[in-house]
């Protein structure tokens, strides 16, 4: 449903590698560079997530962003390898039955302060008729 977002970040070499080092196993990877913004989004599509250089001093700015993760080994790779770069865990990958029984996600801190989100959905196959 959501055909693009950004966020602003007050370092962007240190976002770009938390981002770049995330992502990549979500199947994601800047796909457009303009210069003070950067355009992640499958190889070879359109740019879906943006981050920027912060262009104001607003403090408490954080955003929450799940990415759609294509396995639960992915959101485990994108959990471990935001921990191995020293950035805080928020939650360990798991199930979220709360949300639903198929919801296996794993959230961190990236540098700015947002909480970033993978996300795996996986839902029960409707037995035949």
């Amino acid at each position: 449903m959501i055909d693009h977002f950004g966020i602003q970040v007050d370092d962007m070499a240190a976002a770009r590698a938390f981002y770049d080092a995330v992502l990549e196993p979500l199947g994601y990877a800047v796909v457009l560079d303009v210069g003070p913004a950067l355009g992640y989004g499958p190889p070879g599509g359109h740019p879906m997530f943006w981050i920027g250089a912060a262009t104001d001093q607003m403090p408490n700015r954080q955003s929450h962003i799940a990415f759609r993760a294509p396995s639960r080994e992915a959101v485990t790779a994108f959990h471990e390898r935001a921990v191995a770069a020293g950035l805080e865990s928020l939650h360990e990958p798991r199930v979220w039955p709360e949300y639903h029984p198929g919801y296996f996600g794993a959230f961190v801190r990236d540098p700015d302060g947002n909480n970033v989100e993978a996300v795996h959905h996986t839902f029960p196959r409707a037995e035949p008729s």
